[in-house]
């Protein structure tokens, strides 16, 4: 839309002066120093307490601010300081160096953001926000903007004794950023590849002087185009957040957040059907793919010390997404002209609303040697998801000029799906110390009612869907603190994940997918050096998916969601975090995966799951000059992700080839050439260095990789 991306180039150019006049006022002050950024807020959503790139704690792993090494499960986390040095761009980007995440697996796609963890897909229940659920269906999956986080915390395995509904391969916990007690001040200006224009503002502090509130605001616009033509990535985000303290034993935070997010309805690049190599042209049609995303939440993170024993917590949010697209897709060459390639289109828009509510009460107690933390829980989620779509023809893309856009007629939405969810769960958890020991004991009941009402528009028909689902599910765990430092573990948790729909083959719903985890590993805080190593093995074995078969029905052959089957994964994980005083903060890991159908659709049994790579390993590094060094300001960050050769389909008739990406950073503190210059800095970070494009397949559809970016930009704090 060219009034937006007029408006989001306003105002970056509004940055820039903004910038400018931070510093021109800064610079008669040259006394003045940058404040750190000290959180106001606990640990109820997830907060992680960090040292540079070193998690040390966070409530995600136990609901409870419960330190690393004695979760009885595999949990990292992606720092504010690994933010700020990497300047990831999207979700995937944020986690891009963290262990047993796949990204890519679906090449260059700006509209979702797609991953899988130890094997299984994490994109619609895997993503927390402040610890709390935030749900995806159909295409309503909510975009991200790593700006607007503090960090993510990484719980990794089955996860339902806490959490309820969810995925074999565990949980995100994405972290918003909240209002600082001393001042925060921050503008920056960004430029960078297919035409990027960038300005953003974090602004944090107390109101004044004498009340005990204090506020963030946090926002950014961006106009841009990407790698594809016919796909901006414009964005527009806002969040405001607010703190009130009125004691030690009080506190409440109020996050907020508004976006609007433009992209296109399909990034694909052509694949051709007979030998499935993927083109270097756009599939879509660039005057038909429109995508528009407005998405809004709005909650609280209450907590109050009732006394030395019990603490009250109550987390809620309300969540909306509404995203309308209009896309087109070349399939096949035309049967009389071969240079065309026929084309379908479609339309579609979503709606989501979310509300949900988590209540904890929280017990320290002694009996006798041990020492408990007692945690109660009941939590809601109500969700309401609609559906419309429409399908038709475009004109068909000429590859003589495929870049040319071909008009297409609105096309008329044909069915209207609506369904509602809603989830309680009532969940207790007992941490138990004895001298060194921590076990863990937690479970959990669930009751899931789904409600999906189908409407054919054309042939005016309806059809209702009423699933309720029951599960309990938990988890045990077991830790012990050796007088040197290493921490060994061992836990069994499970999960489950009640699914929608029915089986149109037998007319029967779907009963929720299961799984449970077996798992042990070691953890290692090096004394006196702010490393954490760690190290995991495990064994998740998952059953009732949903797989995608062609079956035989009354009107013949179709392509349709089938249930049955066992999926199980077995793997190691290491990874190691550091920052240390002499400038040099490094993360590291290594996954080995594999990921087997043990039952599965004829032909499939034995094979490894589509996309799954046996070997991930990466390492990141950033590097600060000494500062009695004649380099002093100067920094440098570079990183390697590795991705092992992967299988094309679950039937494993080709292979992905292994491949590497190259990252790389440089950034300068004015504050080194003279003291007026002081919370100055450029950096310049560019992804996929060597602009290395392979074509990945997954589920026997073929993408390719993103290209190289390279983002410059100026901020100043103070």
């Amino acid at each position: 839309m060219p009034g937006h991306s007029s408006l989001s180039r306003r105002f970056a150019l509004a940055g820039v002066s903004l910038l400018a006049l931070a510093i021109a006022a800064h610079a008669q002050d040259q006394e003045a120093t940058v404040l750190e950024d000290i959180v106001v807020d606990g640990g109820s959503g997830g907060v992680i307490t960090a040292d540079g790139y070193v998690g040390k704690s966070s409530a995600t792993g136990a609901k409870t601010d419960t330190p690393f090494v004695r979760t009885p499960q595999s949990i990292s986390s992606v720092t504010e300081d690994q933010l700020e040095d990497r300047n990831p761009q999207t979700l995937l980007e944020t986690l891009a160096y963290t262990p047993g995440t796949r990204i890519g697996a679906y090449g260059f796609d700006p509209r979702f953001d797609s991953f899988t963890l130890r094997g299984f897909d994490m994109t619609y229940n895997g993503v927390f926000r402040d610890n709390l659920r935030q749900p995806g269906a159909g295409s309503s999956l909510y975009k991200t903007e790593p700006y607007g986080l503090e960090g993510v915390s990484i719980l990794r395995g089955p996860s339902s004794a806490l959490y309820g509904p969810a995925g074999a391969g565990g949980l995100y916990n994405l972290i918003s950023k909240r209002p600082t007690e001393e001042a925060l001040r921050e503008v920056q200006v960004q430029h960078g590849s297919h035409d990027r224009y960038q300005g953003q503002f974090d602004l944090s502090g107390p109101l004044n002087e004498e009340d005990p509130v204090y506020y963030r605001l946090t926002g950014l616009a961006r106009s841009a185009d990407t790698e594809q033509v016919g796909v901006p990535d414009d964005r527009l985000y806002f969040a405001p957040a607010l703190t009130w303290k009125p004691d030690e034993d009080t506190r409440l935070t109020i996050l907020g957040e508004a976006s609007r997010i433009e992209t296109g309805g399909t990034a694909a690049y052509y694949m051709d059907p007979v030998t499935g190599k993927v083109a270097d042209f756009f599939a879509g049609n660039p005057a038909f793919n429109d995508s528009v995303q407005n998405q809004g939440r709005i909650g609280y993170e209450f907590e109050h010390r009732l006394n030395e024993t019990f603490v009250f917590r109550q987390n809620a949010r309300i969540s909306t997404l509404k995203t309308r697209a209009d896309w087109a897709f070349a399939y096949q060459p035309n049967a009389v002209d071969p240079l065309l390639l026929d084309s379908s289109a479609g339309s579609f828009e979503e709606r989501m609303t979310t509300y949900t509510i988590d209540n904890q009460l929280q017990a320290e107690f002694d009996t006798g040697a041990l020492e408990h933390t007692l945690l109660a829980g009941l939590d809601l989620t109500k969700i309401r998801w609609r559906s419309l779509n429409g399908y038709g023809a475009t004109p068909p893309l000429d590859t003589r000029d495929p870049t040319a856009g071909r008009y297409t007629a609105p096309i008329p939405y044909q069915t209207d799906d609506v369904q509602d969810q809603f989830i309680a769960g009532l969940y207790l958890q007992d941490q138990i110390r004895y001298d060194a020991w921590t076990f863990t004991l937690g479970g959990r009941y669930d009751h899931v009612s789904t409600d999906t009402e189908n409407n054919d528009l054309v042939n005016n028909t309806t059809g209702t869907v009423e699933q309720r689902d029951n599960a309990f599910t938990w988890r045990a765990g077991l830790t012990y603190e050796t007088p040197w430092g290493i921490t060994p573990y061992a836990s069994y948790s499970t999960a489950f994940s009640p699914n929608a729909g029915v089986n149109l083959a037998t007319g029967n719903p779907f009963r929720p997918t299961e799984s449970e985890q077996q798992e042990v590993g070691v953890k290692y805080l090096l004394p006196d050096s702010n490393t954490l190593l760690t190290a995991a093995l495990f064994n998740i074995d998952q059953t009732d998916g949903l797989y995608y078969e062609v079956v035989n029905l009354d009107s013949g052959p179709a392509n349709i969601q089938v249930q049955r089957g066992k999926l199980r994964s077995r793997g190691l994980e290491l990874e190691a975090s550091t920052s240390l005083d002499n400038g040099l903060s490094l993360v590291a890991t290594y996954t080995y995966t594999q990921a087997k159908i043990i039952e599965g659709p004829a032909g499939t049994v034995g094979n490894d799951i589509s996309s799954v790579p046996r070997h991930m390993a990466s390492v990141w590094a950033h590097y600060a000059m000494p500062e009695d060094g004649p380099l002093h300001g100067l920094g440098l960050g570079a990183g390697v992700r590795f991705t092992g050769q992967s299988y094309d389909s679950d039937f494993n008739t080709a292979r992905n080839s292994a491949r590497a990406f190259f990252d790389a950073s440089v950034d300068f503190d004015f504050a080194a050439i003279d003291k007026a210059y002081e919370g100055l800095k450029l950096q310049v970070n560019a992804t996929n260095l060597f602009d290395r494009r392979d074509s990945v397949c997954s589920a026997g559809f073929c993408y390719r990789d993103q290209g190289r970016t390279v983002i410059g930009s100026l901020k100043y704090t103070w």
